[in-house]
């Protein structure tokens, strides 16, 4: 874990988070936890109340473009967000999947997953509109990168479809 890490809060900027799944697995790969995710999402943006300028949800990690929240940090706002998610999702995956499938299978223990998320989340300050586009683009191209759609309107967990259609999509988008 980086020592001495520095979150800039307080200067009104926009905040482009990363987070991961624990060990990079893939435990957002099923609709059902994409989906599980955007509506915890919009639950913490309404208690915390922040904009939510941008965000993309993978198998393996999310991409939010945050504003700063009216109550609390990004790192509250991330924290709460993390614990409802891990809680949900590994709550209804002990009640329906065989617990084989929590397994790391990739060590062969036969040991739960002892977390669901990666402890830190990395967070870069966005500042001008040109580094807001350079994130949103970077975001929205991220499935087409790694292969799961041939275009970014073919990926719902996205804030793509309100940019590029203003569509309301899964979620409501904040255009700062």
């Amino acid at each position: 874990m980086p020592k001495n890490l520095k979150r800039y809060y307080g200067h009104k900027h926009l905040h482009f988070i990363t987070c991961s799944c624990y060990r990079r697995l893939p435990l957002l790969r099923s609709t059902r936890a994409k989906n599980v995710f955007v509506k915890i999402l919009d639950l913490v943006r309404e208690r915390y109340g922040f904009a939510l300028v941008g965000y993309v949800v993978m198998p393996e990690h999310i991409h939010l473009l945050i504003g700063e929240p009216q109550r609390g940090t990004p790192s509250t706002v991330m924290q709460v967000l993390k614990q409802r998610v891990s809680r949900q999702l590994r709550r209804n995956r002990r009640k329906r999947v065989c617990s084989a499938q929590l397994k790391l299978r990739f060590t062969g223990s036969d040991e739960s997953l002892p977390q669901f998320w990666q402890r830190r989340f990395h967070d870069f300050n966005v500042w001008s509109h040109r580094k807001k586009v350079e994130k949103l683009n970077y975001m929205h191209t991220n499935p087409v990168k790694r292969r799961l759609v041939s275009h970014p309107n073919h990926w719902p967990w996205s804030s793509y479809s309100f940019y590029e259609n203003r569509d309301a999509g899964l979620i409501r988008i904040d255009a700062v």
